[in-house]
């Protein structure tokens, strides 16, 4: 087969999709990659054929104030960006490419993709990158596809049956999902991440902020950085490629700030993440059992971090409110109390119980 994965913004979304692309390529098929301009080069260190497309979401490293986390505003831009704007440009530039896949695997939000895919007459496969479920939903989004779908020439689709015709993979434990929206009747669950228990040789802490929203968070690495810093053990933190681990000053010797590390490499070795809540790291974290405090910013993370607070396996703070005592004070309660990890490790082990991604390469093979 000859598959085009599509996916519409950073690594959050290419993340979920590059495991099923390789084995993809495993299974002897040919995958090429669409995706923004900042993307190509990681797309292609990843070993892959990749095509340039609209838009392109990142901010180029310019750093930004924290502002308080909205739900109504970023459902705004899930509509007005995604649904909309990028959905109307991404189908354009795939109906431009010149050359027509087998099949289109796309994330979520990659809407652009799927009206294309329809336009050419060929099935489509979509992996979701939103953790909790509750993010894209049919409320805030329907409106706007299908004006796009009517200038495209296609007809209404009241019930969104576009985001789900074909099949839905999704990455994560299937207890995360929020029960008020289920999975459809196409999805599947997979496994995507080794399922490794962290066995941490002393207490330490990992921070981060993503690859996004770390470039939107005003003072907050400060504030997280002096909290977490005086409790015992080793902190580790990343803070993207556009900040400057140096801007922080001196720190003692058991803290270690990095612009990147591979979550592979430091996630064995922790104890308990404070992140955002985005969904790829919230996965990971819970790909090796850890507990969480979540820091949300904006797009799905204000869901997620709901999800997390209902399943017990972490806290939640506010972002523009969180003082370092409340951050070091959250964080020791975390570490101490058993029935956080507890929590992390019963998602963990439903996680390990899924199909890994040979099996979501059989159920895109049954496509075609």
């Amino acid at each position: 087969m000859r598959i085009m994965s599509s996916f519409v913004g950073g690594r959050g979304h290419w993340g979920p999709m590059e495991p099923i692309a390789r084995a993809l390529v495993t299974a002897g098929h040919t995958v090429e990659v669409v995706c923004q301009r900042t993307m190509v080069k990681a797309v292609e260190d990843a070993g892959f054929r990749a095509w340039e497309a609209r838009p392109d979401f990142d901010g180029g490293g310019i750093l930004r104030p924290l502002i308080e986390p909205n739900q109504e505003h970023e459902d705004n831009g899930l509509r007005d960006g995604f649904a909309d704007r990028a959905s109307r440009v991404r189908a354009e530039d795939i109906l431009k490419l010149g050359w027509r896949p087998d099949l289109i695997l796309c994330d979520e939000v990659d809407f652009g993709a799927m009206i294309a895919a329809e336009l050419l007459g060929i099935p489509y496969a979509s992996v979701l990158s939103n953790a909790s479920g509750s993010f894209v939903r049919a409320s805030v989004i329907g409106g706007a596809l299908n004006d796009v779908r009517a200038a495209y020439g296609l007809p209404a689709d009241p019930d969104l049956r576009m985001l789900s015709r074909h099949l839905v993979l999704s990455p994560f434990p299937p207890s995360l999902r929020h029960p008020d929206f289920p999975l459809p009747e196409t999805a599947h669950t997979i496994r995507i991440h080794d399922i490794v228990e962290a066995k941490p040789t002393e207490p330490t802490v990992y921070f981060t902020l993503g690859t996004i929203f770390n470039t939107e968070s005003g003072d907050l690495f400060a504030r997280v950085l002096d909290g977490l810093r005086e409790l015992p053990g080793r902190l580790i933190v990343t803070v993207g490629p556009y900040i400057d681990p140096a801007k922080f000053g001196p720190q003692p010797g058991h803290v270690r700030i990095e612009r990147f590390i591979p979550q592979a490499e430091v996630l064995p070795n922790c104890s308990l993440v404070v992140s955002h809540g985005g969904s790829g790291s919230m996965t990971g974290t819970l790909a090796h059992g850890l507990p969480t405090v979540l820091i949300p910013l904006g797009a799905d993370q204000i869901v997620n971090a709901q999800r997390c607070a209902d399943l017990g396996f972490g806290k939640v703070l506010h972002a523009t409110k969180t003082t370092p005592a409340e951050i070091r004070a959250t964080a020791a309660e975390v570490l101490d109390d058993p029935s956080y990890r507890q929590a992390a490790v019963r998602l963990r082990d439903e996680l390990a119980a899924q199909p890994d991604a040979s099996y979501a390469v059989a159920l895109l093979e049954s496509l075609v």
